[in-house]
């Protein structure tokens, strides 16, 4: 009986503080999935225990407060903000998170400033591809490179783990992902500052600035803290190979305001508007036609810039360089800094440029050449092409010898008899644009004038000599010397078609043949055997009668007519 009244007892008092305890459950509402208080009830070496409200208490790894320093002012009965993750897991603990509670802040804190764009601190942890990583309050972002600075930086030790301001430029609550951007707070602050500046500046002022850099296109300066451009045209009126030439950092540079851009806060200053632009007096002290002295200053594959005074500068196209050659490289006429005259071609004051010419300020030789046409000359061989040779006089200028200028067979053959170098005699047969034409074939009589001299006009009859057997005809020669060698065409070698076969030819066979065609201008000469044929049949036919042949007769009409026999007419 007391045993009974025992379990009795304690079963009525287990009972009870069952009661109790779900009655204290109810006033504590957990939800999973979010942002709870918890109590500090004991730090340990690797956890910190804190108290939920739960049915036992939650275990967090220490590692979870190591940033930002809260381990160092956390201490028991501090109240944090945890992470409900589970009420309870399969092993009946409930499971809570510091860092995920601090990074589900920070993403509602890194919404809200992404809205106003305000100023958020972020410390550079690391660097990935395309830029690096920054946290915010344990959210990690992603900062672009181009983005941590207004310039390329080389360097950013100097900003590594050290607290930075930042500001959101974009969010991506799908993925989680969110850009943050170092160079937009500078660029706000630094916008303030030229604001401020660029209320005591105007277009036109003369200021002094001090070189901040310098580039191949310009020079950047600094005037009252805001940034300007001189580009390399308005270093100097005069050409600027490099601006470091002129200026260098930290040099003090008197400079006009030429444009101030309020949109974009963009200053852009001049050095040569300081000085008057000489081009404007161009007019004055410079005319055409007259030579001046100057100053090789550049060299480039097209001509030549020659200084004439400070800021002014004109250019020797390649064709006024030298008379002998119309596009010869500058660098092997002039060289930098060597001093010449110059002609003055021509002035473009709108354009600012100026034409001039080297070569008129030399002896031109072409005027010395002009009145030799005619004459025979000792030419050296520069060069050989497929079709011609060049070759050059001793004043220097080059001519051409076409390949029918070499022999009045005009074959291209003929060129592979000379070599570079080779001295040749040769006419000059004409001048013209500058051009000389050479020949050597003019130092000979000129086969053609047989007919000439024979008087000899298209129909003649004339015998020739046969000098090649082709499948396309034959080649036969005219005159004693065979200097002269005409083609006849295959079908121009008989009247009949049956005849008209050049193998029955033979080298050396005397051949006579109609002259059809007689250019002595042109040099176009066509000679036909059939035609000679036919001019002799009518000859006969004119001479003795329509049934004469090219003898004369047959035997058997010259036996007839003999004997007085007349043939019988058939039925």
């Amino acid at each position: 009986m007391a045993v009974e009244a025992e379990l009795k007892t304690q079963s009525s008092s287990i009972k009870e503080f069952e009661s109790l305890l779900n009655e204290d459950f109810k006033d504590r509402k957990l939800k999973e999935n979010e942002i709870i208080k918890a109590t500090v009830t004991e730090i340990t070496k690797n956890f910190i225990v804190v108290d939920c409200k739960a049915k036992m208490e939650g275990m967090i790894p220490i590692e979870e407060f190591k940033n930002d320093n809260e381990l160092e002012n956390l201490k028991t009965g501090s109240v944090i903000e945890v992470y409900l993750e589970r009420i309870e897991s399969f092993k009946g603990e409930i499971v809570i998170s510091r860092d995920k509670a601090r990074k589900m802040n920070a993403w509602k804190k890194m919404e809200k400033y992404f809205q106003t764009q305000e100023e958020l601190v972020g410390i550079i942890t690391g660097r990935v591809k395309g830029g690096y990583i920054c946290e915010i309050d344990g959210l990690p972002t992603f900062m672009p490179a181009s983005q941590i600075d207004v310039r390329p930086l080389k360097k950013i030790d100097h900003l590594m783990n050290v607290p930075v301001k930042v500001i959101a430029t974009r969010i991506d609550k799908q993925r989680g992902n969110v850009c943050t951007s170092r160079r937009q707070v500078l660029e706000k602050s630094k916008n303030a500052e030229i604001l401020e500046a660029l209320k005591n500046l105007k277009e036109g002022d003369i200021v002094v600035s001090k070189v901040k850099s310098c580039t191949d296109w310009g020079i950047f300066v600094d005037i009252n803290g805001c940034d300007a451009l001189v580009h390399v045209s308005d270093l100097s009126y005069g050409r600027v190979k490099k601006p470091s030439d002129l200026v260098t950092s930290g040099q003090d540079l008197k400079v006009r305001i030429t444009k101030i851009d309020k949109k974009t806060n963009r200053v852009s200053a001049s050095v040569k508007a300081l000085s008057e632009d000489p081009y404007e007096n161009l007019a004055k002290n410079y005319k055409v036609g007259k030579i001046y002295t100057g100053t090789v200053t550049k060299l480039m594959e097209y001509g030549a810039f020659i200084k004439l005074e400070l800021g002014v500068e004109g250019l020797i196209h390649n064709s006024e360089l030298s008379w002998k050659n119309r596009n010869v490289q500058p660098n092997k006429i002039l060289s930098v800094s060597q001093e010449i005259q110059v002609k003055i071609v021509s002035i473009d004051t709108e354009a600012k440029r100026i034409s001039l010419s080297y070569k008129e300020t030399l002896e031109n030789p072409w005027k010395i050449i002009k009145d030799k046409v005619g004459e025979i000359t000792e030419v050296k061989i520069k060069n050989i092409t497929d079709k011609a040779i060049f070759a050059e006089l001793d004043s220097g200028l080059t001519g051409m010898i076409h390949y029918k200028e070499i022999s009045f067979n005009e074959d291209e053959e003929d060129l592979k008899k000379f070599k570079k170098n080779q001295i040749i005699k040769a006419k000059i047969v004409d001048i013209k644009d500058e051009k000389i034409r050479f020949s050597i074939r003019a130092l000979e009589k000129d086969p053609i004038d047989w007919f000439k001299e024979n008087n000899k006009k298209e129909g003649d009859i004339i015998t020739t000599t046969i000098h090649e057997v082709m499948k396309s005809g034959v080649k036969v020669s005219i005159g004693n010397d065979k200097k002269l060698i005409i083609t006849i065409k295959k079908s121009q070698l008989a009247k009949e078609a049956g005849d008209q076969r050049p193998e029955i030819f033979q080298p050396g066979n005397k051949l006579d043949a109609a002259i059809t065609e007689l250019d002595v201008a042109n040099r176009k000469i066509s000679l036909s055997v059939k035609q000679a044929q036919i001019n002799e049949e009518k000859s006969l036919v004119k001479k003795f009668g329509k049934d004469a042949k090219s003898s004369g007769a047959t035997l058997k009409d010259i036996f007839n007519k003999a004997l007085n026999i007349t043939g019988k007419k058939k039925k």
